[in-house]
């Protein structure tokens, strides 16, 4: 009975947030997001029971299905909602709280540098972006946003923003922390190539220093002659 719950909070989340579900029958026959998490649910039930082969084939049987990619030693909340879900993958030591959205191509993987504890653990309301990624052991906060196909390396704090690759805090508690303009935007090369100019002309100043000194010196040497 506990996992039918689960199911039905599952779908009631759906419901109340994606204005495209105009029925629970709908959402549960024709979602493959919920196919995906509801599958995961069994098959991270044999995960905790020691039947990790079963569980394996069960969630590389809803990969092909769903093109879903949920390890079944993933820890998932209720109300989960994959959008579309095409690409998605979650990894083995993830974690996601209650109410995550989660939409089509994002990733919360490892960087294979860290062992047991490899993949992020998400807070309760966060949203990813399509074709987001975030990758390594950190925790992304309560209400927290990752903008599409930000590439997220560190922790990312509780109702914050973050946006480009590596992402970066845009937004915290409703402020602004870096600007936003996409238009007025500097130039990198630019500005590294004004920066060379800078030490190139104080290497050159730096020369002519040098070859002032020795003409001193040759000159003093050819009177002494």
């Amino acid at each position: 009975m506990g996992w039918i719950n689960e199911i039905k909070k599952d779908i009631h989340s759906i419901m109340e947030r994606d204005p495209a579900a105009s029925s629970a029958m709908e959402v549960l026959l024709t979602y493959s997001g919920v196919h995906a998490v509801i599958v995961h649910r069994l098959a991270h039930w044999f995960y905790k029971h020691d039947h990790k082969l079963i569980a394996r084939m069960i969630s590389q049987i809803m990969r092909g299905i769903t093109g879903i990619e949920i390890h079944p030693g993933a820890k998932i909340g209720k109300g989960l909602l994959i959008d579309h879900g095409s690409g998605v993958v979650i990894g083995e030591t993830a974690e996601i709280g209650d109410y995550c959205l989660l939409y089509q191509g994002c990733t919360l993987g490892g960087t294979g540098k860290d062992h047991g504890k490899r993949h992020p653990t998400l807070g309760n309301n966060v949203m990813v972006g399509a074709g987001a990624k975030i990758l390594g052991p950190f925790k992304v906060g309560d209400n927290a946003k990752i903008a599409a196909n930000a590439v997220v390396l560190k922790e990312v704090p509780p109702n914050s923003t973050a946006v480009g690759v590596p992402a970066r805090i845009v937004r915290q508690n409703g402020k602004r922390t870096l600007d936003l303009d996409q238009i007025h935007i500097p130039d990198p090369v630019a500005q590294e190539l004004a920066i060379d100019r800078i030490k190139l002309a104080k290497l050159e100043k730096r020369i002519a220093q040098l070859e002032a000194k020795q003409s001193i010196k040759e000159e003093g040497k050819n009177a002494d002659l």
